[in-house]
């Protein structure tokens, strides 16, 4: 697993205690597009389910997931596919 993947899992991990977290590095599907580097862990692909999310909305989940990830999404991340969702609308 690479470093900024590994972060990231832990920082979603403390904030949002998941009952599913998954995290793909698609940074192989973007090589030479605008963002890609060299080494990967430039797009990632994410799917969190968490109880912190029950009651918000699409947009609010996104804008604190953002918040958490503010270091990676201003540095090494050029793209993030968010599905962020309760326990409810997952069927957990």
């Amino acid at each position: 697993m690479g470093r900024v993947k590994a972060a990231m899992e832990a920082k979603l991990a403390a904030a949002f205690n998941p009952v599913r977290l998954e995290i793909s590095d698609d940074s192989d599907h973007h090589k030479g597009h605008s963002g890609a580097r060299d080494g990967g862990e430039s797009h990632f692909t994410l799917t969190i389910v968490s109880d912190a999310f029950s009651g918000l909305g699409r947009v609010e989940r996104q804008r604190r997931i953002n918040r958490v990830l503010v270091e990676e999404l201003s540095g090494p991340v050029h793209a993030l596919s968010i599905r962020a969702l309760a326990p409810a609308d997952a069927g957990a």
